[in-house]
Parts: C-alpha cells; sequence; structure tokens
C-alpha cells in the first residue's frame, strides 16, 4: 500500500461521513448559486423571475455576505448544543429555503428567502471544516484538507453542471433536485454521523458568553492595524473574484452564442449553457489544483498570491471581452489558474502570521474580507452593470435613442417581448440586434472595472509587502508590531 493509501486508511468512518454531506452540501448550494443570477433576473415567461440587476445584486450580495460572518455566531451555537442538532436544523432549513425561492416570486420574499437559505449555510459552514481538524492529526491532517477541498470542488462541479442541464426545461428542476441532494444529508447525520467531543457546559448564559467573546477577539485581532490593511486588500480580490457568479452568467446569456459553441463539438442547442459553462472553474480546479499547488509552494505565500491576482484579472479580460465561445472559456481557464494559486495562499499565509496563541482568532477573521467582497460584488454587479452591459438596459436605451414606442414591463410584458417589439420596429433579426448593440454600446467594456479591481489587488499587495512589510519574512510571526 502506498503512503498516501496508509494514511486514508486511518481516517474514521466520522471524517468520511462528514466529506459525504459537505459534497451533498456544496451540490445542492452551487446548484441554486451559480444560476441565481439568471433566476432572478431572466425574463418572466422563462420562468424566472424578471428583477432588475440591481435587486439581484442586493439579494445576492446581502445574503452572501451574511452567509460568511454569521458563523463567527452559528459556530458558537454549534459548539455549545452539539454538532448533530445544528445539522438537522441547517438541513431542514435548506429543505424550506430552496423551496421559498424556487416559490416566491416578489422582492421582498426572495430577498428574504434567501436570507433564510444564507442563514442555513451559516450553520452547516464551520461544523465541517471543524470536524475535519477534529477527526485528523498531525499525520493525516494534509490529506484530510486535501479530500475536504477535493469534496468542495466535486460538489461545486456537479452541481451547476446538473442545473445547466435542467433549467432551461423547468426552473423548478433546479431547486427541486437541490432539495433532493441536500435531504440525503438527513440519512447520513442520522445514521453514520458521530458526534465529537464538546464542553457540556450548555446553559444559555455561557452560550451568550461565547458570543461576546467572538466579537471581543475580533475587535482584538483586528487592532493589528497591518493586518487590517491586507484584509481590505484581499476584499478586492474577493470583489473580482465573484463576479464569477455575480455578473459573469448574465453576460454569457446575454452576448455569447453557446448553440454555435454546441455545434461546434456536435451537441443539440440548448445543451451548453451559461450556468453549465461557470461549472468549468470548478472543473478546471479538480484537474489543476494539485499541479498548480506543486508550482505555488516554491513562492512565499504573499508572491504567489500577487501573481495569482494579476493571473485572475487576465481571466476576467478574457471572460467578459469577448463574444467569442472558444476564448471565454479560456477566460475560465485562466481565471481558475489564478484562483487555485492564490486562494489557498491566502489562508496559508493567515496561518502563518498569526501567533501561535492566536491561530484561530486570525483564521476566524479571515472570512470577514470575503463576506464585504460578496455585499460589494453584489453593488458592482447591480445598476452599474446594468447601464455597461446587461443586454436589456442597453436595448432601452437603444429604444429611446430611435424614438420608438413600446410598452413598459408588466406582468404580461416580458422583457422577452420587449426585445421581440424592438426588433420588429427595428426590422432586423434578433441576432442582428445583439450584434448592432455590442457594436454599438460596447458591454465588453466591463472587463476594464473587472480587471481593473484585479490588478489593483496586486498592486496593492506589492506596495504592502515593500513598504508596509519592508519585504520582511513574516511568515512564522505576527505582523503585529
Amino acid at each position: 500500500m502506498s503512503p498516501i493509501g496508509k494514511v486514508i486508511k486511518k481516517l474514521p468512518r466520522v471524517f468520511w461521513a462528514s466529506n459525504i454531506m459537505e459534497l451533498f452540501e456544496r451540490w445542492a448550494w452551487y446548484g441554486v448559486y451559480n444560476a441565481l443570477a439568471l433566476y432572478l433576473t431572466l425574463s418572466k415567461d422563462t420562468g424566472a423571475l424578471g428583477f432588475t440587476q440591481g435587486e439581484k445584486g442586493i439579494i445576492i450580495g446581502t445574503g452572501s455576505m451574511l452567509l460568511y460572518f454569521l458563523p463567527l455566531i452559528t459556530g458558537a451555537i454549534a459548539d455549545k448544543i452539539g454538532y448533530k442538532k445544528v445539522l438537522i436544523l441547517s438541513f431542514s432549513m435548506y429543505v424550506i429555503g430552496y423551496y421559498m425561492i424556487g416559490t416566491f416570486d416578489t422582492y421582498g420574499r426572495v430577498f428574504f428567502a434567501y436570507i433564510f437559505l444564507a442563514t442555513a449555510g451559516a450553520f452547516f459552514k464551520p461544523i465541517i471544516s471543524a470536524m475535519v481538524a477534529k477527526t485528523t492529526n498531525e499525520e493525516t491532517s494534509s490529506i484530510g484538507f486535501g479530500i475536504f477541498y477535493m469534496m468542495v470542488n466535486i460538489g461545486g462541479f456537479i452541481g451547476p453542471f446538473i442545473a445547466g442541464l435542467v433549467y432551461e426545461l423547468n426552473w423548478n428542476y433546479v431547486f427541486y433536485i437541490s432539495i433532493a441532494v441536500i435531504a440525503l444529508n438527513f440519512i447520513i447525520v442520522f445514521f453514520f454521523f458521530r458526534e465529537p467531543a464538546r464542553d457540556e457546559s450548555n446553559d444559555i448564559g455561557s452560550l451568550g458568553n461565547k458570543i461576546i467573546e467572538a466579537f471581543r477577539n475580533i475587535i482584538f485581532t483586528l487592532a493589528d492595524w497591518k493586518y487590517v490593511l491586507f484584509l481590505m486588500i484581499m476584499t478586492l480580490f474577493w470583489t473580482a473574484f465573484n463576479q464569477l457568479f455575480y455578473s459573469f452568467p448574465v453576460f454569457i446569456n446575454d452576448w455569447v452564442n453557446l448553440n454555435k459553441l454546441g455545434a461546434s463539438v456536435g451537441l443539440a442547442p440548448g445543451k451548453i449553457t451559461a450556468v453549465g459553462l461557470t461549472s468549468l472553474d470548478a472543473f478546471f480546479i479538480i484537474v489543476l489544483q494539485l499541479f498548480i499547488s506543486s508550482i505555488t509552494m516554491k513562492f512565499k505565500p504573499l508572491h504567489a498570491m500577487m501573481g495569482g491576482m494579476l493571473i485572475l484579472a487576465g481571466g476576467l479580460f478574457f471572460m467578459f471581452a469577448s463574444q467569442n465561445a472558444w476564448i471565454v472559456i479560456l477566460g475560465i481557464l485562466v481565471f481558475a489558474i489564478g484562483e487555485m494559486a492564490s486562494s489557498p495562499k491566502y489562508t496559508e499565509y493567515i496561518g502563518r502570521i498569526a501567533p501561535l496563541d492566536k491561530k484561530a482568532l486570525y483564521m476566524g477573521t479571515s472570512f470577514l474580507p470575503i463576506g464585504a467582497a460578496h455585499f460589494l460584488a453584489g453593488i458592482l454587479s447591480g445598476k452599474l452593470y446594468a447601464n455597461i452591459s446587461e443586454k436589456f438596459t442597453l436595448l432601452t436605451k437603444a429604444v429611446a435613442d430611435k424614438g420608438l414606442h413600446i410598452p413598459a414591463l408588466s406582468d404580461t410584458f416580458t422583457k422577452n417581448d420587449y426585445l421581440t417589439m424592438a426588433a420588429e420596429k427595428m426590422n432586423i433579426s434578433p441576432h442582428e440586434l445583439t450584434h448592432y448593440l455590442w457594436t454599438r454600446y460596447h458591454p465588453s467594456r466591463i472587463w476594464i472595472l473587472y480587471t481593473g479591481i484585479g490588478i489593483s489587488a496586486a498592486v496593492f499587495l506589492f506596495l504592502y509587502d515593500r513598504f508596509i512589510l519592508k519585504g520582511a519574512d513574516v511568515s512564522k510571526n505576527s505582523i503585529r508590531e
């Protein structure tokens, strides 16, 4: 048996139960999440909701921000009342949340449903990573966390891949599949999950004290101004990164002829979709992560992050600058390489700079820039994105410029109806209308914003390393003075 095989054999059954739950949870989550921007904004006659880009940005940005902020509280709750109880609560909320998002059709109700769903995720998120830590030791932790991240990306690939195959048939299928997949976790948690050892002082008072202590620890950690500056720089990076979910599916659906791509590889129309295309990011990570990690391990974490940021920014250029589907796929590949080079190094860097007795505090605050970036990404992908790149918004400008009269949107007159009538009044086909809008309004300009944010993060990180840290090797010490 190989050395890796011997290590894997030492991992307990509860480790595998926890990781299978992670796979199913990520499958269900990304199946909805990667499709959500389209579901919220596509024309109502497709079964979607027809919201504005601004409404989409607020819903996804706010909910996803809470998904990363709330574990500071939900983790403490899980420690006190038990992991199994919180997992059952989380899965129950997931089922209800997916059902509500697929059923509700008004902005306020959908906003509530996504907040509810994000809260379900916040209960789940800290538990599985804690279980991996609790069920591994110094010998098995490296392989254990490698398996954990592999499960994340397998789920992140399968979920949107399947959603991309079914959403054009009926949007309800996307939500039903996620409900069914997350429900499988009830079987695992009831029959295969074993509660780890925990603090038995379960009174409400001690729970409240633990939550208060968590916030005090955050304040203490954020008193390190150099660390705060680093987190602010990383907020820029994650803001650029999140456009893979917030803007990219909408952009591809509006401007790139995926049926032409499908025909070039012998597939029927509708087999390649914008949602399915986003799943390639996770696929490339599954295939290439070990290779990329073998390269980045030769560099200091900050240097690897700088390079990764620049590569990811280049990927955003290819993803948003062209109508050629093959160039877009190249962009996803480049984006994924940048993600693989920078994202793991981010966690590694924080783990290195944290004082030995404060590692948990620093790792806890590492999610703050990710949460803040979700909110900022939602804003950027809202009205600003719409004015620069959304086909429907640009079409309304063209209609106004030509002095055409087309009814306003309503429950009986959808975005697709508006597009069809505009093409008829302009005496061109829908394909010709897309080409006209592309060449007249240049929606690809959005790459300047998104790529610029990614490059800015790399430049600021370089300046941070050069003038704040002054090139010092802080790999084994805190950056606190």
